[in-house]
């Protein structure tokens, strides 16, 4: 019997695509298309790579239009919102643009008979294995600088959209790039951890859980393989006493409940000094309460469904379990399609919680956020650091001299001030602890995409 995946949309619960799972025979002949394709494809300049994925990367902005509406129907994200196109395009154009000079052979120094240098070569096939969540910006971080470094990309999307996996193939296509270096390839878990095992992958890029990393690690053990790995996260904000509170405020709703809440840095917890803890509560429930449930296909919706009931479930769970040891709702919306079992879930905001609860421990990846009152920043570093994940930290403050103090000593990958939920394509993806490991984007990304080579030539 053929085996199939399917697209169970949480706009109405019913099936929106199906898509046959490949067999072995075809994994192993994807495998053999990609290895083909690499050794011609390592050989091309970096010149004419970087111009044949930009085609490609031109082609994938081309179809926002239609991907809009699809990636409602595939994981609940409202339209009004316009997909990824803004984010895919700044990610793919930086790294398009420093190409040549961080694969560029980077010469040693003067020494007198003898040339020197380190040159950056493509590792042969990365398999990306890419999340639901933000299906074309997580994917597109890996497969552009992959591409251009000149590797042969395989593609494993989430089986709640597919179809993202399908409009890279289709740019790939219309761009250009030859044929098996760039494929898109609907598999089941155990293929897919098969695949990893096999040894006929160079490099694996996985964006998922914890217990996801773990199987990739283990599935690739002794293979050799590099990964990129990011996780969980419970990423915290600290509001000063000497922050803006309302510019704070409107920044951290945003970052909070966007797409859900289901970010990989989304704010899930919040720290603020005791001296304006309540005039930043007051304002930031104000703001929450703009954050209306509805459908997503309405353009005036600005919170959607979740991709799925259980995960609303956990998120549901979490709640009434901090509302159990004394934690207060502040919002309490009443909406008849939020109900157990159902992936539409409003937005949620929870005072009186603490570390006990696992609202502020364990990760939520929805819309709800637990916020403390900390009596100085010795407090506030400690409970940022009670966690065992750390992807990003913000630091809201008009002292950035602060910021960048505080900030050393947060366990995180990437600290901010002033901002949240955002990737600077300039600056490394990374992340600390349960989070993961490895690094995307910036030039870091191109080194962790290649394997350098020592040339140390004499002349007789």
């Amino acid at each position: 019997m053929t085996e199939t995946v399917q697209i169970i949309s949480p706009i109405d619960g019913k099936v929106f695509a199906e898509r046959q799972v490949l067999d072995g025979a075809a994994i192993a002949a994807a495998v053999s298309r990609a290895k083909a394709a690499q050794r011609e494809w390592r050989a091309v300049s970096v010149a004419e790579r970087v111009a044949a994925v930009g085609r490609m990367v031109d082609a994938l902005l081309a179809m926002n239009d239609e991907i809009v509406p699809e990636l409602a129907w595939q994981m609940g994200r409202p339209i009004r919102f316009g997909a990824e196109k803004r984010g895919v395009e700044e990610r793919s154009r930086h790294m398009l643009g420093i190409a040549e000079a961080v694969l560029a052979p980077s010469m040693r120094p003067e020494k007198e008979g003898f040339e020197r240098y380190i040159s950056l070569e493509p590792l042969g096939v990365v398999l990306v294995i890419a999340p639901w969540n933000y299906p074309f910006l997580t994917a597109v971080n890996s497969i552009v600088p992959a591409l251009v470094a000149g590797n042969a990309v395989l593609l494993k999307h989430a089986s709640q959209t597919l179809l993202a996996g399908e409009r890279f193939a289709a740019a790939a296509k219309a761009g250009g790039l030859p044929e098996g270096i760039f494929q898109n390839l609907v598999l089941g878990h155990a293929d897919t951890e098969r695949l990893v095992g096999s040894g006929e992958i160079d490099h694996i890029n996985f964006t998922g859980s914890v217990e996801g990393g773990r199987r990739i690690e283990k599935a690739a053990a002794g293979t050799f393989a590099t990964l990129g790995l990011e996780l969980g996260g419970k990423d915290p904000a600290y509001v000063r006493a000497d922050a803006n509170l309302d510019f704070a405020a409107e920044n951290l709703v945003d970052g909070s409940f966007f797409n859900s809440g289901q970010s990989c840095c989304g704010v899930e917890r919040i720290y603020v000094h005791k001296d304006v803890y309540d005039g930043f509560v007051d304002r930031f429930i104000g703001q929450a309460r703009g954050w209306t449930l509805g459908d997503p296909l309405d353009p005036a919706t600005i919170v959607g469904p979740m991709a799925r009931g259980n995960f609303a479930d956990h998120v549901r769970g979490q709640t009434e379990e901090a509302v159990r040891g004394g934690a207060v709702r502040h919002l309490n919306w009443s909406d008849v399609r939020d109900v157990a079992g159902s992936p539409y879930l409003a937005p949620e905001v929870l005072t009186g919680v603490n570390h006990q609860m696992s609202v502020m421990r364990e990760e939520s990846f929805g819309p709800v956020v637990g916020i403390m009152k900390v009596a100085d920043d010795a407090e506030a570093i400690a409970l940022m650091n009670d966690s065992p994940y750390g992807l990003t930290a913000s630091i809201w403050t008009e002292d950035l001299d602060a910021a960048g103090r505080l900030g050393a000593e947060v366990e995180t990958g990437t600290v901010f001030a002033n901002r949240c939920d955002y990737l600077d394509p300039a600056l490394v993806w990374t992340g600390v602890k349960d989070t993961g490991k490895g690094g995307g984007l910036s030039e870091i990304g191109y080194h962790n995409l290649t394997q350098p080579k020592s040339f140390h030539l004499r002349r007789v």
